[in-house]
């Protein structure tokens, strides 16, 4: 099934969920409290990485419910020392590719949205840092999140697990079963194909 990439934390803690380990420990033996607590903290970040992968809502849905089932068939093989957030990614991207595969993907320009993203226009510009750079109005930011569901599916999924949900070029190879180095090229490429269609809006 799917084993929880190793990212440790400190005593007591879970890194960026916030989750105690004792939760997990009950998460593990599947104790329907937990479950559900899992539930509500985490359906939020899981739906949003499911927009994004998928662009479209309706399919984020089905493959929401997808990715808590396969949690609770997985629940087993969680590690409370470790923060839950890299894991639940891999298990919605796998969902994803599958619910692509089984369905077929459609493209529908449906745009999703980006939440909190503040760095991302910066990195398509050369690092240029001026203040005015730095903030990202509605209409640029619009122009990012388009830009960025236009990319083959490949390059998309590298984009978003890495600069959206956190996850390390090692974790995202982890998570795909590819080499750490392909998925630093394709990242690397992704940054590049976006920095080419924007740079002339966001100069």
């Amino acid at each position: 099934m799917v084993a929880a990439p190793s990212t440790e934390s400190p005593a007591g803690t879970t890194g960026g969920s916030g989750l105690p380990r004792a939760l997990l420990d009950a998460v593990r033996r599947r104790e329907p409290d937990a479950l559900a607590e899992l539930f509500d903290t985490c359906f939020g970040r899981v739906y949003s990485l499911a927009h994004r992968l998928t662009n479209s809502r309706e399919q984020a849905e089905d493959v929401t419910q997808e990715v808590f089932l396969k949690v609770y068939n997985a629940a087993d093989q969680l590690d409370p020392a470790r923060d839950p957030a890299p894991w639940l990614a891999t298990i919605t991207w796998n969902a994803c590719r599958e619910h692509w595969r089984s369905r077929g993907h459609r493209q529908d320009r449906q745009t999703a949205t980006i939440d909190g993203d503040d760095g991302m226009s910066e990195r398509l510009v050369n690092g240029k840092r001026s203040p005015e750079r730095r903030v990202v109005n509605g209409e640029r930011q619009a122009l990012v999140e388009q830009a960025i569901q236009r990319l083959p599916e490949a390059m998309r999924s590298v984009v978003l697990l890495h600069d959206f949900e956190g996850l390390s070029h090692a974790e995202i190879a982890e998570t795909t079963g590819e080499s750490h180095a392909a998925v630093r090229k394709r990242y690397s490429r992704a940054l590049t194909r976006l920095h080419d269609e924007l740079k002339d809006v966001l100069e």
